[in-house]
């Protein structure tokens, strides 16, 4: 019988993962559609994927499901199957990554949740299934041509800063709880214009375009399959493309090179820099964007005083770190904890 959680330590999964020949997709999908009974959906999906030998990171709600897995490629096809099989998640979008190593997850997790995405939403009269109208890639090219457009950015600042859409206005807060009325604020004057929201995968502006339609707006449209979709449209239809930089992801890899362009710079030295990494420093392990020089110099940590634990022996590293919370919070992915001097 199957066990319902992975029981193997996490260093050993990874080593396991590079030690696999076979070349993997990484994968991501979500679906609102209602679970009567989330803990059991759960438990049968855990079951049927791990069979299928997929790793990743699934949450599932009674108001869905939203999944960044990695496949085998043997395995595809079954997995493809499996989904349009299911009554719930027949014909759902399976975004495939654009670059892509294979090696984005080394274990699978499922877990529940109240929600799939946390909206911070209280009022029963909400409903996902008032929501925007679809634009693919090349409808959403045409509407963006039309200065009365007005292109909204639902993804969080870090991933703002390291490529967005050209003219796209960002929501500045930390949560995606916090985007939404502050959208809804920020584009009070816009109502009559057309409002196109997107994100990575497009599951947060699903939920955005609602909401606006929820508070008042009337012309609301969201990018279908997100950012992903968006640029793997383009590159097989031979579209123009409006997006700039890099798409942030939420795997291993950090994120997926679309264009050349580094928008960013390193928080360290201010010099352009796109690449996102996590302190070194287990005390502190915070995200933030380092050029290849200051990875070198300070040891892949954010500052001085994390070189400096982080060169120290590692038991002298738990007998500080034991007791107290990690963060030194020089650098992070939050703009309230964010150094002013950060950026140079």
């Amino acid at each position: 019988m199957c066990a319902l959680h992975n029981r193997v330590s996490q260093k050993e999964l990874k080593e396991k993962l590079y030690q696999e020949t076979e070349p993997r997709k990484t994968i991501s999908f979500y679906r609102y559609f209602p679970i009567s009974e989330p803990a059991v959906f759960r438990d049968n999906l855990y079951r049927d994927l791990v069979s299928l030998n997929v790793f990743g990171r699934i949450y599932v709600a009674h108001e869905g499901i939203n999944a960044q897995i990695s496949v085998p490629g043997s395995k595809f096809d079954s997995f493809r199957d499996y989904i349009n099989a299911h009554p719930g998640l027949s014909g759902t979008r399976l975004n495939i990554a654009i670059d892509d190593d294979g090696r984005s997850f080394w274990v699978l997790k499922i877990k529940v949740r109240n929600k799939i995405v946390a909206d911070g939403i209280t009022d029963p009269t909400f409903d996902m299934q008032n929501k925007g109208k679809y634009v693919n890639a090349e409808q959403f090219n045409k509407l963006t041509d039309d200065a009365q457009t007005v292109v909204v950015d639902m993804r969080n600042h870090y991933e703002y800063e390291v490529g967005h859409f050209a003219n796209a206005i960002e929501v500045p807060s930390d949560t995606f709880r916090e985007q939404l009325p502050m959208s809804a604020e920020m584009l009070d004057g816009d109502k009559e214009k057309n409002i196109i929201m997107y994100c990575t995968g497009g599951i947060r502006c699903e939920k955005a375009s609602a909401y606006l339609l929820h508070r008042g707006f009337k012309n609301v449209f969201h990018l279908e399959g997100g950012i992903i979709n968006y640029v793997n449209n383009v590159r097989e239809k031979g579209l123009p493309n409006k997006f700039i930089g890099k798409n942030f992801v939420f795997d291993d890899r950090l994120g997926e090179r679309i264009t050349d362009d580094v928008i960013a710079r390193c928080h360290q030295c201010g010099k352009p820099a796109d690449t996102h990494t996590n302190c070194k420093n287990e005390a502190c392990h915070l995200l933030f964007i380092q050029c290849g020089e200051c990875a070198q110099k300070y040891s892949g940590c954010c500052s001085e005083e994390c070189y400096e634990v982080y060169r120290l022996p590692s038991e002298q590293q738990k007998a500080r770190r034991k007791g107290k919370q990690n963060g030194i919070m020089v650098f992070n992915k939050s703009r309230k904890r964010m150094k002013p001097d950060a950026f140079k």
